[in-house]
C-alpha cells in the first residue's frame, strides 16, 4: 500500500536542498538516503534520496538531479509517498503506522461510541488523532498513554479514558487565574482621586 510520509516545504540555500514536512514515525527508515518515492502529482517524480539531515530540527533532503535553489523551489508542496508492505508493523510495541488506526472506531471504556478517525495529525509535541463524531463535527484526542487507554487492531476500535471538557466543552473545568479580591470601597477610591489632583 502507498503512504504519504512528507510534504516539501521551502527551498533551503542554493544547492538544490528543501525543508520537509515529515508524516512518518519512521524518517530514518522511509526519507534516508536511496530511497525511491512516489509524488503526488505524479508526474513531479519518482524522486530518489540523495542526502538527508537535520537542521534546527527539521529534516532537510537533497534529491538526485536537483542541483540548484530552482530546482529546490519547483518541488514545494509536493507529497512524497512510499510503498508500505499493508502486513509489517513497528520494531517498537505499542507503535502503530498511521495506516492501521486510520478509521478506528473510538469508544469510551462503558462502550460510549466518540466518533472514527480520519486524520492522524503529527505534531511536534505529541500525535493528535483527528475524530469525526457521528453528527460530523470533529474532535482532537491526543495520542498520549493517558488518554489513549487501549488499541485493539482485531476489534478495530480505540478505547479513551478522556480528561473532563475534551469531549464534551461542557463538561470542561474552569480555572479562573483572577484573585477573588473585593472591589475597593468608595472612600479609598475618593481619596486616591484627591491625591492625583495635587
Amino acid at each position: 500500500m502507498e503512504l504519504v510520509v512528507a510534504r516539501i516545504g521551502r527551498a533551503h540555500g542554493i544547492k538544490g536542498e528543501v525543508t520537509v514536512e515529515v508524516r512518518t514515525d519512521e524518517p530514518e527508515l522511509r526519507l534516508g538516503p536511496g530511497a525511491v518515492l512516489k509524488t503526488e502529482p505524479a508526474a513531479a517524480g519518482p524522486l530518489t534520496i540523495e542526502t538527508g539531515r537535520v537542521h534546527s530540527g527539521r529534516l532537510m533532503l537533497r534529491f538526485a538531479g536537483v542541483k540548484d535553489r530552482t530546482g529546490a523551489e519547483a518541488l514545494r508542496n509536493i507529497l512524497l509517498i512510499a510503498e508500505v508492505d499493508p502486513a509489517e508493523l513497528p520494531e517498537e510495541e505499542d507503535e502503530y503506522y498511521d495506516h492501521q488506526l486510520m478509521d478506528l472506531d473510538v469508544v469510551l471504556e462503558d462502550g460510549t461510541e466518540i466518533g472514527r478517525i480520519t486524520e492522524i495529525s503529527h505534531l511536534p509535541s505529541q500525535d493528535l488523532f483527528i475524530v469525526e463524531r457521528p453528527d460530523g463535527s470533529e474532535v482532537m484526542i491526543p495520542f498520549v498513554e493517558e488518554i489513549v487507554a487501549e488499541i485493539d487492531l482485531e476489534e478495530q476500535r480505540c478505547v479513551i479514558t478522556p480528561p473532563p471538557g475534551l469531549i464534551d466543552e461542557r463538561e470542561a473545568v474552569i480555572a479562573s487565574t483572577r484573585d477573588e479580591d473585593p472591589a475597593p470601597d468608595a472612600d479609598s477610591a475618593d481619596a486616591a482621586d484627591s491625591g492625583n489632583d495635587a
